[in-house]
């Protein structure tokens, strides 16, 4: 009810601006006292435009409610956990005259002694819980509760609705990714005593936007879903069933379906690697697959390729690490696949949400 009621009331503010216009072209009001007539500046009034309303509302209601305080606190202690052990381990095995450690400050978020995952597991794991939890009510609480019929019977835009909230929910994941990633190197920096260098820093940058990208996909595919379902508890639970599919079962039917398929000992070298490329463009189509490699290559500089190489394509071949924009090339097709699946599953929701009869109960 607050929701409709700031939003009706912006809207009545600016329709009411257009038969003010002749009254508000003087910028002063005149005040007569003592017999002398004094001209006072009139006070100015900013009016926001009703996206801008919508979205400062989201915002507000993602940041105050329960379910993203609790989750934002089981990310930040189990990342923090993993980041401790790691931090443990490095530091004893640290050494400032060895000529390995030119990215000793990424394995941070890669290394792990075994008690509890890396950094980017974890992300990788609880990350679509966040975006499915900010989502997964987004359009379909509004229209049960019949506040977004309210907000439709006023001059207010239609996709001004579903984009305030997808960018509501996306700021508010930028924001907690980039803290908690500025919270790990400033606690990497106290414990080790070692600066990151400028390629290390730009290396985790992109590392944070690639994370965010993957969690907008959970997040617009669960506003898909609220727009498809009519209760919020079947929306939540479709986007959960697809997340524990790709986490889960779909490596498994992976297997299963191309095990047959493996070629015998008497196979060339053409045969093996076709079939490997094969099941990797069909484990490919997970999204925690592309944020897996797109993650390793870019925090683990040695990783040169993603895929089966030959002999003839090794040979010559000097090991070492890659520089940062050769990294980024070769994520980039990851990258490109995520941000594609995110494109695609908003269109999903937004094309339905624009052609959809909504009447007031």
């Amino acid at each position: 009810m607050i929701f409709t009621t700031v939003i009706l009331k912006e809207v009545k503010i600016m329709n009411n601006t257009g038969s003010t216009n002749s009254s508000l072209s003087d910028p002063t009001t005149e005040k007569r006292e003592h017999g002398i007539l004094y001209r006072l500046p009139r006070k100015k009034y900013r009016v926001l435009p009703p996206f801008r309303v919508i979205l400062n509302k989201e915002i507000s209601d993602h940041v105050r409610s329960w379910r993203f305080l609790i989750l934002l606190i089981i990310i930040s202690l189990t990342c923090f956990g993993s980041v401790y052990t790691a931090v443990e381990s490095m530091s004893k095995a640290a050494r400032p005259d060895d000529p390995g450690n030119a990215f000793f400050f990424l394995r941070i978020f890669t290394q792990t002694d075994g008690t509890l995952p890396a950094f980017v597991v974890f992300i990788g794991f609880l990350g679509p819980l966040l975006g499915i939890s900010l989502g997964f009510d987004a359009v379909n609480s509004e229209h049960n509760s019949g506040t977004l019929s309210r907000i439709l019977a006023h001059p207010v835009h239609r996709d001004y609705i579903l984009n305030a909230k997808f960018l509501g929910a996306l700021s508010v994941i930028s924001i907690m990714f980039f803290a908690l990633g500025f919270l790990v190197i400033g606690f990497g920096l106290i414990t080790l005593g070692i600066p990151p260098t400028a390629e290390e820093f730009m290396r985790i940058l992109i590392f944070l936007l690639i994370s965010i990208i993957y969690v907008s996909f959970w997040l617009n595919l669960s506003i898909m879903f609220s727009v498809r379902f009519r209760q919020p508890a079947t929306s939540a639970l479709a986007a959960i069933a697809v997340w524990l599919f790709f986490s889960i079962f779909y490596a498994l039917i992976i297997n299963l379906i191309t095990k047959p398929m493996t070629p015998g000992a008497l196979a060339t070298q053409q045969q093996l690697l076709a079939f490997q490329h094969f099941k990797m463009n069909l484990l490919r189509l997970m999204p925690n697959q592309l944020f897996s490699e797109a993650t390793t290559t870019l925090l683990m500089p040695s990783v040169r390729s993603l895929g089966p190489l030959t002999v003839e394509q090794m040979y010559g071949s000097l090991p070492g690490p890659l520089p940062l924009g050769q990294s980024v090339l070769l994520v980039w097709p990851q990258v490109t696949g995520l941000i594609a699946g995110t494109v695609m599953c908003f269109l999903l929701a937004y094309v339905p949400f624009m052609r959809r009869e909504i009447r007031s109960r």
